[in-house]
Parts: structure tokens; C-alpha cells; sequence
């Protein structure tokens, strides 16, 4: 069950809790953190940034987050990003739109290297501009990079670049939808009664067991803050010479004891962009078991390749492949779906305009996406993964930052295991009669 299982102090009403499914999927251990980033901007200046300066200009951080009216923040300003002290610390200031862009870029980089490693393609340290590996253009055929050695072709006898039904290169890194991102963060397999049951012991109200911030276990560590977060009123990290979570603004990464999936920070630290659209009423609409209960996600535009007068698709002056939104009246002979925009589906009619005149008297549009966990600089009660708040995908903040997720491709229950359940069949033994 997803939704908010602790008193609504905020009187917001936006997570009422629900059951949903979410299919299997992997995520990051950690938040994207400086040193990653900083190679993706390595990337971008050395491939594109002599032409296109203006892509690279468009990732960069905005490290004037930093800033307050009353408060000197200048030298995280200065050195945050950039200072190897601070390499392995989460990347903050980056918008929703940044975040999606590095995932892309993570997709290719990495299907790249797996192509390398093969043996299959060189490492070309020479790409420029359009002429760059990307997984989408490889796949299409409208890149070939260095070729060493391609796979046979068992039709032809000769060879053929890699497909995607061979199994080798990976699905797209994404950020992780709201549900997925919860259900991360929860991690209630820690509370299973045994392996053998379908039940658990308790909710959870943190990604740990227990109902307080602290570390309940007798010994060494009992007692220790268990997350990044503001204890109270200008206390982010204790008295000096004690100090509770020994971290006044973002911790390294892998701080803190990670959940019972083995992932960091699912609390405290920086909160996260997930790709939802936000809503508030969002957990009603997706609560009829008739509507999304499976991978609820709102934030729909359906998608289609842009193709050239001969019926090619086409590219971009990066080399990726250029999408335009299905229209509306494509969309009409659908029985799924009606429109090719459907981020405000069941919240865009007239019935809801009575509540809500969404990018008029609110501040929520299209442009509104979740932001789960709490942060360095929140209290306890954003420590539960079922609170949710919302920011313009455009904005940023020093208290947000993001982590990667990717779907799983066939059996939900690992790589030794098919899907669905399979019993022994005795087999029967025929009698067979001789004439």
C-alpha cells in the first residue's frame, strides 16, 4: 500500500493511503552525486560543446541555490559542485528536466560501453556532435560507430550490428515514477513474517522498522540519528562535540544505514524528482481498481517517431531520434487511450475546473512533478515516504536531487526464476498394447 500511514499535519490531503501494484524494476543504491554529474558535463563540452555551447550552458547545476537573503551560503555557492571534497556528496540545484536528460545520456553511455566491452565496437574517444553513440540511432540503424566486430548473421553468413532482441544492450535509465519510488523507499520485505508467507508484521512509517528516528538496537550504535534531516529549530546536526547525524547540509552518499532493499538515503539527505505530474487528488483518482492500479503514473504524452518524406526516422543535430506528440485525432480510433496528452486525464474536465483552475489561481500545472523524501533541511515528519510535495520541473533547489531507476525486462522474481508458478508433473505411464 502506497499513501501516508502517519497523521496528516499538513492537512493537505494528498496521499490518502492505497494498494497498487508496481512491476519489478532496479533502482540506484545512491543519489546522483557531484562527480557523476561533473562527467556528464565532462562529456558535453568535449562532444558538443564547441557547436552547441548553449547544451552544455542548458545542464549545468544551479549552484545559486545556495543563496538566502539572510544567511551566508556563498562558499557552497563556489565549491559544492566543483570541490573533490565534496565528490561524493548528492548533486543539488538540477531541475526535473536536467535530471531526465542525464538518465538519457546514462543510457547511451552505458549501452556504449557494453558494446565496447564485447568486442563489438571501438572506443571511438573522438565523437562529435551528431556522430556520438546513441542507443536508439544504433538500434534503428542510423549509427554504425567503429565497428571491430559485429555479431554473425546466421541468415546470411556474414555479420549484422547488435539488435535488441539479442538481449545485450539495457532498457532506458529513467527517473522512477511515485510509486516506484515509494515502494522503494518502504522496502517492506524487512518485515515479513517468514519467507514463506504472504503477510507482514507491521506498516512502516520510515524506511526502517520502528516508529523513531534513532537506532533502536542494542550496542555500539544505539541511539544514532538514522537519516540526514533538521532535528529541530536551527539544529541540523547536534551540539558540538556531539553531533546527532554529523551532517549539516547533504552527507556522501552512501551515509546512513541503508533499507532492507540495500538502497541509501530513501530519507533525509536531498529529496528526489520522480517523473509523476503532481496532483493532489491523484491517490483518489488511481485508488478505483478499474483506473492504474497497476504502475500508476501520471504524466502521459504518447510519443511517435518523427519520420522524413521517405519514411525514415529522423534525427537531431545531437544524433537522437526526434519524437512528436501522437494527436488527438490519431489518438480517436484508439480503445486504450483517446487523446496523445493525457497528464491531466480525469482532472482536466469540468467537473474538477470546479475545485482547481490549474495555471490560474494555483500553482499547479502540467509543469508540477512529485518530489518524494524528505531532505537535509526538513523535519521528521518528510522523513515518510508517503508524503509528497511538488516543484516546476524547470526549478531547482539545494535540497533536491535525484536517483535513476530502469524497468526490468521478464521474470519479476529474478533471473533463476521464470514467471508464474510451476509444479512437478507426474507423469503418467502408458500402457501400450501390442496386436
Amino acid at each position: 500500500a502506497m499513501g501516508n500511514v502517519q497523521q496528516d499535519v499538513m492537512f493537505e490531503w494528498n496521499a490518502q493511503p492505497r494498494r497498487v501494484t508496481v512491476s519489478s524494476f532496479y533502482m540506484d543504491e545512491t543519489e546522483v552525486t557531484n562527480l557523476d554529474y561533473r562527467e556528464y558535463l565532462y562529456w558535453l563540452e568535449r562532444v558538443v560543446g564547441e557547436s552547441y555551447p548553449e547544451v552544455v550552458e542548458r545542464a549545468l547545476p544551479d549552484t545559486l541555490v545556495w543563496r538566502e537573503e539572510l544567511a551566508y551560503n556563498e562558499p557552497f555557492v563556489e565549491t559544492y559542485f566543483r570541490h573533490p571534497s565534496f565528490n561524493d556528496y548528492p548533486v543539488v540545484g538540477v531541475s526535473w528536466e536536467q535530471a531526465s536528460d542525464y538518465a538519457s545520456w546514462r543510457t547511451d553511455r552505458v549501452n556504449e560501453m557494453i558494446l565496447v566491452e564485447r568486442g563489438i565496437l571501438e572506443l571511438n574517444t573522438e565523437q562529435k556532435d551528431d556522430d556520438n553513440f546513441n542507443t536508439e540511432a544504433y538500434l534503428l540503424g542510423l549509427y554504425q560507430g567503429s565497428v571491430r566486430k559485429n555479431l554473425k548473421d546466421l541468415r546470411t553468413g556474414g555479420e549484422r550490428p547488435v539488435r535488441f532482441e539479442d538481449g545485450i544492450l539495457l532498457p532506458e535509465y529513467r527517473l522512477p515514477t511515485e510509486a516506484e519510488w515509494e515502494y522503494a523507499a518502504l522496502a517492506l520485505q524487512g518485515e515479513l513474517v517468514t519467507e514463506q508467507d504472504e503477510r507482514i508484521s507491521d506498516r512502516r512509517i520510515y524506511p526502517w522498522p520502528g516508529n523513531t528516528v534513532r537506532y533502536q538496537r542494542h550496542g555500539k550504535y544505539q541511539g544514532a540519528i538514522m537519516a540526514n534531516f533538521k532535528r529541530g529549530g536551527g539544529d541540523y546536526m547536534g551540539l558540538a562535540g556531539h553531533l546527532n547525524d554529523r551532517a549539516h547540509i547533504p552527507a556522501p552518499v552512501r551515509s546512513f544505514f541503508p533499507n532492507d532493499f540495500g538502497l541509501y538515503n530513501m530519507a533525509g539527505n536531498v529529496s528526489e524528482w520522480t517523473a509523476d505530474v503532481y496532483r493532489p487528488l491523484t491517490p483518489m483518482t488511481l485508488s478505483d481498481v478499474e483506473t492504474q492500479d497497476l504502475n500508476p503514473y501520471r504524466g502521459n504524452v504518447f510519443m511517435k517517431k518523427k519520420l522524413d518524406e521517405e519514411g525514415n526516422p529522423e534525427r537531431d543535430s545531437l544524433g537522437r531520434i526526434v519524437y512528436i506528440p501522437v494527436t488527438d485525432e490519431e489518438a480517436a480510433s484508439r480503445e486504450n487511450y483517446k487523446r496523445g496528452d493525457v497528464q491531466n486525464y480525469l482532472d482536466g474536465d469540468k467537473e474538477s475546473e470546479v475545485y482547481y483552475d490549474y495555471g490560474k489561481t494555483t500553482l499547479i500545472s502540467d509543469k508540477a512533478r512529485v518530489v518524494k523524501g524528505g531532505s537535509w533541511a526538513d523535519r521528521a515528519y518528510w522523513l515518510s515516504p508517503g508524503t509528497r510535495r511538488y516543484m516546476d520541473q524547470d526549478r531547482a533547489s539545494k535540497t533536491v536531487g535525484f536517483r535513476c531507476a530502469m524497468t526490468r525486462m521478464g521474470s519479476p522474481d529474478g533471473n533463476d526464476d521464470s514467471a508464474g508458478n510451476h509444479f512437478p508433473v507426474k507423469k503418467k505411464k502408458v500402457k501400450r498394447r501390442y496386436k
